[in-house]
Formats: C-alpha cells, structure tokens, sequence
C-alpha cells in the first residue's frame, strides 16, 4: 500500500538508534502510525516537532504491518514558539488531546481542519480563551458535545450575571464567557476556571470511563499557566 498526503505530526518516540515511530493525523486518512528511518538525524530531527505540518509518502507491504514514512516539511509552525512556553506547552498538550482521543486510520477532514486552526488562533491576543474554545469543538466533533448553553441555568448575584450548572451533588458555577462568547476576558484565574471546567468534563466523561489516564501533558500546560 502506497500513498501520499499531508499531515500534522502528533506524537513520536524512538524505534531504535536510528529511527522513529511516529504518529501523523493526515488530510485523507486520519492517524496514521509509521517508521522514519533516520529520523533521528541531524538532517531531520529538527523539523520533526510535534505539531509541524508534513508532507508525507507511505509505504506498507501489507494492512497488518506497520509501515514507513518518507516526510518533507510543509510548516515549521512548533519552532515559532520556542521562547514562549505556555504556547509550546499548548500545542504539545492539543496534540496528545489528538492523539488520545482519535482512532487508527479513521479520516476526520474536521479534525485535520482543526487542528490547522490551532496555529492560526497561537497567532492572536486572547489566544487562551479561544484555545478553550477550540477544545470544546475538537471534542463536540468527537461526539462528546459538552453542550453548556442547554444546561446551564442563570441567576442573578447583585447587579451581576451568573451561570451554574446543577446536579443532586453539587452547583458548578460556569464562567460567563463560556455562555456569552463575545465577552472579553483579561482575568486570567477566569480562563483557568474555564479550562479546568473543560478538564474536569474530559476526565469524567471520556477518559475515565475509557480507562485512560489523564494526561500528564495537560497538566504541564495547565502549571505554565499559573
């Protein structure tokens, strides 16, 4: 089996002294896993960064074994963020999200389109509150909409606007920009609030009933923060 497509690579580990495995979600067809052959090399190590954009030939000799990659770089986009490690850290963090949360060789052009937009949000000023945003919709095109607009209920604290969410145990305040979208947000403890809203969802209602653990990249990006 021979194919050629582009893609964002989402993880990668040593094969042996010479090589990687890696993971690419491609355009076409999804996550794929194979070996680069010397892709521990001073000639491509570099680009090989987690979230950079590749062009990719595949080659298999057969459905039941792992195959290899051939890669060019399209976009160096992780290298930008060198010296900026809450962003590095986020797209380390989007990426495990990618790589946890999607099956082998399932095509998602959403996915793939999504994760193009990652970069294209790393770009802009209130790129922490839009990062929270794009993870609700990575995980509504996964099919575990969070849906917060039908649950919450809203209340009145003084002259202020508050929205909760209610169950037999307890009452989850939600930040109001999770609500109402187009407020701007300059508190940061307000955007923590909104992604460990986020966090506490994914653990409870995907990872652990899946039986995975919670990921340890999350947790580094979530530290960077404070």
């Amino acid at each position: 089996m021979n194919w050629s497509n582009e893609g964002f690579l989402i993880s990668k580990y040593r094969y042996n002294e010479n090589s990687l495995i890696a993971e690419i979600f491609t355009k076409d067809k999804g996550k794929i896993s194979g070996i680069i052959f010397g892709g521990t090399s001073k000639k491509i190590k570099n680009y090989l960064q987690v979230g950079n954009k590749l062009h990719i030939n595949y080659n298999s000799k057969n459905d039941n074994r792992i195959g290899y990659f051939k890669i060019e770089i399209l976009n160096a986009y992780t290298p930008l963020y060198f010296d900026h490690k809450q962003k590095l850290s986020c797209i380390t963090s989007a990426m495990n999200l990618i790589k946890i949360l999607t099956a082998e060789s399932q095509s998602n052009d959403k996915v793939y389109f999504i994760i193009q937009n990652l970069f294209l949000i790393l770009k802009e000023k209130d790129w922490l509150k839009k990062y929270i945003f794009w993870e609700l919709e990575l995980l509504k095109i996964l099919g575990y909409d969070l849906a917060l607009e039908s649950l919450v209920e809203k209340d009145l604290d003084g002259n202020k606007t508050v929205y909760y969410a209610s169950s037999l145990n307890e009452k989850k305040y939600v930040p109001n920009f999770l609500i109402e979208k187009d407020i701007e947000v300059n508190d940061l403890d307000t955007l923590l609030n909104g992604l460990k809203l986020v966090s506490d969802y994914l653990d409870k209602t995907i990872l652990r009933p899946n039986n995975l653990n919670y990921p340890n990249s999350r947790l580094l990006f979530l530290n960077t923060l404070k």
